[in-house]
């Protein structure tokens, strides 16, 4: 383990539950054994990690704010720095669910924790998540049981604040869906402004059960000189269906690994994601749909606007195993440039091993059309507001397909302001 290996592993959390000490200790273990990811690793040819190599500290105690969050589900749990806020959350759900943090799970809930918890996530393909396991000390853990549906979206909050030194924090979600299942989902990443180095190493499980359908939304809206490396990892089971959106807003370092098997014949994945940077931002999409079984589907679309001197990362690989034949499978990745600094790197892969698919993948890197400005322009609009809302255009559409009605009214000003803090220049935007 290098020096800067350890100096991370030694900012997390001890676990206070007994029974996450056995997973904490394995996680150290698996750690010790891990490599420091470097522009020869091929999975981290274009993202360094060297912003992470300094000083952190364990997170420091919660502060008392009062966050204005949006309402986006009437079941809500707030974490502040890592620390479960019960004053802030509401986590009162019908009858057939359970949402619980794992500081507070009783000893059936425990069990069920247990049997799922790291079931999903390759620790081996995915370095971080031993660092994860090692800083286990709370977590959340979401059951729904069978043919139970929840009408209403569950909101979950990781909000960083200011501090005085960098801190480190580890998150956890466990999500089980039963057979025949209904939910909705949202993750909410978001820090405060001026936020110091806060570094995030968050892992999402899903389990969804034969027939289960859940729809997950990942909001990684940090920015400044906030560090997220995360994990969505999702094992799909027979006639299950995944419908999961991602949205990253550029910061020192993002990276976030998706990966979805699709374990039982019929399963369905719908994965669509936006990103955006400005500055000297850096972002980086590892995406991998495992295809195991026979007669299913994935559809694939991710699109970033890079803009001042940002970069960008997107890797989408879809395997198809030998024994997935019927399987139907898209993916798309586009890009525009409103720089000429600005960089992406851009990879889409298709592993194919049996004969009787459907498959197609396709990426592009583009800059404004100067037709299209100069249309808009004879129209009477300003150069500058016909940029904005040329680039606001080219990721609209995957923002109108949400199903999340609450979502949408949230994300169009927040995203309307990302593009020009100029109201004049948004303001047939929001």
């Amino acid at each position: 383990m290098t020096d800067f290996m350890g100096r991370l592993l030694d900012s997390v959390d001890s676990a206070q539950s007994p029974w996450l000490q056995e997973r904490q200790a394995a996680g150290r273990a698996a750690w010790a054994e891990a490599r420091t990811p470097t522009r020869k690793t091929e999975a981290w040819k274009y993202t360094s990690v060297h912003a992470l190599d300094q000083d952190f500290a364990t997170a420091p105690s919660a502060a008392a704010i009062e966050p204005d969050l949006p309402a986006l589900g009437s079941t809500r749990l707030v974490f502040v720095d890592g620390t479960y806020r019960a004053e802030l959350s509401s986590a009162e759900l019908p009858a057939g669910a359970e949402l619980v943090p794992f500081a507070e799970a009783d000893a059936g809930q425990v069990e069920r924790i247990q049997q799922h918890l790291g079931t999903v996530v390759d620790s081996d393909k995915h370095v971080f998540a031993g660092l994860n396991d090692a800083g286990l000390a709370n977590g959340v853990f979401l059951q729904v049981n069978p043919n139970t549906v929840l009408d209403d979206s569950i909101h979950l909050v990781w909000l960083t604040t200011c501090a005085d030194t960098g801190f480190s924090i580890n998150q956890r979600l466990l999500v089980v869906m039963g057979a025949n299942s209904q939910a909705s989902v949202v993750e909410h990443f978001a820090s405060t402004d001026g936020s110091t180095a806060a570094f995030t190493n968050g892992i999402t499980e899903l389990v969804l059960e034969d027939g289960a359908r859940l729809a997950h939304y990942r909001l990684q809206l940090e920015q400044g000189k906030a560090m997220h490396i995360g994990g969505v990892h999702a094992r799909l089971h027979r006639d299950s269906t995944l419908e999961s959106f991602q949205l990253a807003l550029g910061s020192e370092l993002k990276r976030v690994d998706i990966v979805i098997d699709h374990q039982g014949p019929g399963a369905h994945c719908e994965l669509n994601g936006v990103y955006l940077l400005r500055g000297s931002e850096h972002v980086d999409y590892h995406t991998c749909i495992e295809h195991s079984v026979p007669h299913c589907t994935t559809d694939e679309v991710f699109r970033g606007i890079i803009g001042d001197e940002a970069s960008a990362v997107f890797n989408g690989r879809i395997h198809i195993h030998p024994d997935a034949q019927k399987t139907r499978a898209e993916l798309s990745n586009k890009n525009l440039l409103t720089s000429n600094r600005a960089e992406v790197n851009t990879k889409p892969e298709l592993e194919i091993y049996a004969d009787d698919v459907q498959c197609a993948h396709g990426a592009t890197v583009a800059q404004l059309d100067e037709k299209m400005l100069h249309y808009l322009r004879t129209r009477g609009v300003s150069r500058d507001e016909a940029e904005v809302m040329l680039s606001y255009g080219f990721i609209n559409e995957l923002i109108e397909a949400l199903g999340h009605e609450a979502l949408r009214d949230y994300l169009k000003p927040l995203l309307a302001d990302r593009f020009s803090r100029d109201p004049k220049l948004t303001r047939h935007l929001a």
